[in-house]
């Protein structure tokens, strides 16, 4: 069901709770729920820690995202890059997933930092947000699961518009099976 190195977290950290019962069911020991849960919070932290990506479309929060399946079962992404330009996107598949980069560039970069020009005047003042939501940084490769037995990577369509990256992996085709071949059974004498 699991590969075989998610199955031995699993058993490590299911492990660590089996002996914590273990512990509570003995009779007169003293149990310290300080270090109990400290080991128990470590396993589950390196168990996430060991894996690089666990969710096939992971919630970054940044940029915000959409992605579903449209009624021909295409696979779409959609990434808000108001602030981007075009050319300073990158897509690319390697292997069953789709790897997404983009680079704000320094100019853009320095306009939404604290420090602006006056008007006029071209010297340079300090500016106080009352309130900051546009923050733009640089995107680096983010992986997000395309299964290639599944779709065909090789006719993703990606197209930006109006600050809107919209990348769409059509399905393989499904192998349709043939009627089959009848056999025949004779009964020799």
């Amino acid at each position: 069901m699991f590969p075989a190195c998610i199955e031995g977290y699993f058993f490590a950290f299911f492990s660590k709770i089996r002996y914590i019962i273990d512990i509570m069911k003995t009779p007169h020991s003293f149990l310290d729920l300080g270090s109990v849960f400290d080991e128990l919070f470590d396993a589950a932290h390196q168990f996430c820690n060991d894996f690089e990506y666990t969710d096939c479309y992971p919630g970054f929060s940044y940029p915000p995202m959409n992605v579903f399946l449209t009624e021909d079962k295409s696979l779409t992404f959609e990434f808000a890059l108001a602030g981007f330009e075009e050319k300073n996107i990158s897509l690319s598949f390697s292997g069953d997933y789709m790897i997404f980069s983009a680079a704000i560039e320094d100019s853009s970069v320095s306009k939404a930092t604290s420090v602006s020009e006056a008007a006029g005047s071209g010297s340079a003042v300090n500016v106080h947000y009352l309130k900051r939501r546009l923050k733009l940084k640089n995107i680096e490769k983010q992986k997000y699961y395309v299964p290639v037995d599944k779709y065909a990577h090789e006719k993703v369509r990606a197209v930006f518009k109006n600050g809107i990256l919209k990348v769409t992996i059509p399905p393989r085709p499904e192998k349709t099976q043939g009627q089959g071949i009848s056999i025949t059974i004779i009964t020799e004498a």
